[in-house]
Order: structure tokens, then C-alpha cells, then sequence
């Protein structure tokens, strides 16, 4: 027979639905700001739209604004995959090279990359800025990825860094006993099996570049090379902020990112539980 839940079992279930609760709140808030027919801000707290209307998202795709929306979808998703790609091949190489040799400088530049991390984008604005206009790369889907890479990178690295220091280097050993040169190792030994921190890796660049705003909306003045959340902006006034169409644009930039998720779902929880449990 099945033995009855104690009290710390029920109340661990209750804290759990009331923290779910609390997380989901916020997200159906947006939903009902989204599926409502207003575009003022709706101050209730019940969380489901008193009447429901999919207007938000028909204007949000009308013909005025469906081919520019098109379009900057599109620039957000070539920037972003750039930035996971550029970020994860430029990382890769560094991080088996900081895992796997010793050689001068190495624990410098470990410090160097972190230290990098220190600092927020809005800082670096001004010099990048200055940097693409001497390049000509303002107004420019290329500029933005370098822009995204120079911080993607040094945060790949780390993470990547770390995961490479659980695999045995056992491995590397045996390899090279059989004949395989450091990059045949590279390639087909360590690669292989830091797929879980490679879909990792790169999942939070993708994400780093999907979702910023700042050095976006500076380095991109053309309407269109926008990314979904500099277009998102224009429903922002100065005066008057249209509350439904924006919520409407927040789902749509959130869409992708969600199925990214879900088809990245096993290698990330592999990833990110890599090196929790020795054995």
C-alpha cells in the first residue's frame, strides 16, 4: 500500500504551485494585454482578458506593417544564429586550448575574458560606435554580429572552459596513442562530447543577441535592419504607448525562443547538469 504524504510533502507541493503561480502570473498578464481589445493599460489583476480579440495581432501583421515586421523577424534571426555560430566556433578552439594546454599567459587570459564580462554593453556603446563608423558598418546586420560576438565570445569560452575540464583527458590520451593528431582529437573526440555544452552555449548566445535592445537601437537607424525588439520600440511614444500591440510583439519575439527550447530541451538539461555528479 501506498503511504499517505506528510505534511512537509503537501507543503513542499503547495510552495512549488504557489512559486509556479507566481512565475506564470506576469505571462498571462501580457497574454490578456495582448488578446484585448484596448491598447490602454489594463490595471487588473485578474489575469484573463474580459473580452478576447485577436485585433492586436491583425494589426501587428496588417498590410502597412507586415512586410516590415517580416523583415526585421527576419534580421533578428540571421543576427542571432550569426552570433551563436561566430560565438561558437571562435570559442570552441579557445576553450580546448585553455582546458587542455599550459603555456604562458593562460591564467591572464582567463582573467582577461572574465573581466570582460564585468562591464555592460552601454559602456562599450561610445567605442564600438566609433568603431563601425571608421568601418562603415553602421546601419549594417554585420556590424551588429561582430558588436554581439565581442561579448558572446568571452562568455563561450568560459563556459565551454568548463565543461571541457569534467572529460577525462584519459581520452585525449588514448587517442594519441592511436595516432591522432590534436585537431583529429579536437574534432572527433571532445566535440562529440561536449554536445550538451555546445547546444548550451550556444542557445544563450542566440538568446543574448535575440533579445538586446540597447546597441541595437544605437548602431541601427535604418528601418530596415531592425531587429524585432528595436521595432517593438515604435510602439512607445513619447505621449502614448499602444499597450496591446506591444504586448502582441512581445509574444511574437517570444515564440521562437520557446521553440527553441523545446527542441533543445535534452541536450540543455544534460548541459547544464554536466559535472554535478562524478561517478
Amino acid at each position: 500500500m501506498r503511504r499517505a504524504p506528510t505534511l512537509a510533502v503537501v507543503l513542499g507541493h503547495l510552495a512549488a504551485i504557489v512559486a509556479t503561480a507566481a512565475a506564470l502570473y506576469p505571462v498571462l498578464w501580457v497574454v490578456k494585454m495582448a488578446l484585448g481589445p484596448s491598447q490602454a493599460f489594463d490595471q487588473s489583476p485578474n489575469p484573463w482578458p474580459s473580452h478576447w480579440s485577436l485585433q492586436n495581432f491583425r494589426d501587428l501583421w496588417g498590410a502597412g506593417s507586415a512586410g516590415h515586421l517580416w523583415r526585421q523577424l527576419g534580421n533578428s534571426c540571421v543576427v542571432a544564429l550569426a552570433t551563436a555560430v561566430v560565438g561558437l566556433a571562435s570559442s570552441a578552439t579557445a576553450a580546448y586550448a585553455f582546458s587542455r594546454l599550459r603555456f604562458r599567459g593562460r591564467q591572464g587570459s582567463l582573467a582577461f575574458f572574465l573581466a570582460t564580462q564585468m562591464f555592460p554593453g552601454t559602456m562599450m556603446a561610445i567605442p564600438l560606435y566609433i568603431l563601425l563608423d571608421d568601418l562603415h558598418l553602421l546601419d549594417s546586420l554585420l556590424g551588429l554580429v561582430l558588436v554581439y560576438s565581442t561579448t558572446a565570445v568571452p562568455f563561450c569560452v568560459w563556459t565551454l572552459k568548463g565543461y571541457l575540464d569534467t572529460l577525462p583527458r584519459e581520452l585525449d590520451e588514448a587517442a594519441r596513442i592511436d595516432g591522432a593528431s590534436s585537431w583529429q582529437i579536437f574534432t572527433r573526440v571532445v566535440l562529440p562530447l561536449a554536445r550538451p555544452a555546445l547546444a548550451v552555449t550556444a542557445l544563450f548566445a542566440f538568446l543574448s543577441a535575440w533579445n538586446e535592445y540597447i546597441l541595437a537601437a544605437t548602431f541601427l537607424g535604418d528601418e530596415r535592419t531592425f531587429t524585432l525588439p528595436v521595432a517593438l520600440q515604435r510602439y512607445v511614444g513619447e505621449y502614448h504607448t499602444e499597450w496591446g500591440h506591444f504586448a502582441a510583439g512581445a509574444l511574437v519575439v517570444s515564440l521562437p525562443v520557446m521553440l527553441v527550447f523545446f527542441a533543445l530541451q535534452k541536450q540543455l538539461v544534460a548541459g547544464l547538469t554536466a559535472g554535478g555528479v562524478k561517478g
